[in-house]
C-alpha cells in the first residue's frame, strides 16, 4: 500500500507543479490591466504609451532568449575547478555584457518615454513595474502556501 501511494505520489506531483506555474500570456495579460489601472493614461497618452511598451517589451525579451542561451553554456558546467581562467573569466565577462546590454535598453526606452509623455506618467510607470513585480511575487507565494 505505501508503494502505490509513493508511486502515486510521484506521478501526480509534476502535473501539480505544473498547475501551480501561470498560463503563457496570463502574466503579461494581468501586467497589462495592473499597468492600465496605476497609469490612468488618457486615449492620447494610451496611443503613445502601448506602442513604446509594446517595443521595449519585444526587445527585453528577445535580451532574455540571449542571456538563456548564453547561461545554458554555464549551466552545463559542473565544476568550475574544470575550466581555464580564461573560460572562468569569459562566462564572466559575458554576464557582464548582458548586464549593460539592459541597462542601455532601460536607458533608451527612459528617454522615448520621456520624450513622448508627461515625466509624471513616466514616474508612475516605474513605480508601477516595481509594484507589479511585488504583487506577482506576493501571488506566487500564495499558490505555493495553498
Amino acid at each position: 500500500m505505501k508503494n502505490l501511494f509513493f508511486a502515486f505520489l510521484m506521478i501526480s506531483l509534476p502535473s501539480m507543479l505544473w498547475a501551480q506555474r501561470p498560463k503563457p500570456g496570463e502574466i503579461e495579460s494581468l501586467k497589462i490591466a495592473f499597468f492600465t489601472q496605476k497609469l490612468d493614461l488618457s486615449p492620447e497618452e494610451a496611443k503613445i504609451f502601448w506602442p513604446i511598451y509594446n517595443d521595449m517589451q519585444a526587445e527585453q525579451n528577445a535580451l532574455r532568449k540571449e542571456r538563456f542561451q548564453k547561461m545554458i553554456s554555464f549551466k552545463k558546467t559542473t565544476e568550475i575547478d574544470n575550466l581555464t581562467d580564461a573560460q572562468i573569466q569569459s562566462l564572466i565577462t559575458n554576464e557582464f555584457d548582458m548586464r549593460q546590454k539592459d541597462l542601455n535598453l532601460e536607458k533608451k526606452y527612459y528617454n522615448r518615454l520621456k520624450s513622448s509623455l508627461p515625466i509624471k506618467t513616466v514616474g508612475k510607470f516605474y513605480r508601477a513595474q516595481e509594484a507589479f513585480k511585488r504583487e506577482l511575487l506576493d501571488r506566487f507565494k500564495g499558490r505555493q502556501r495553498n
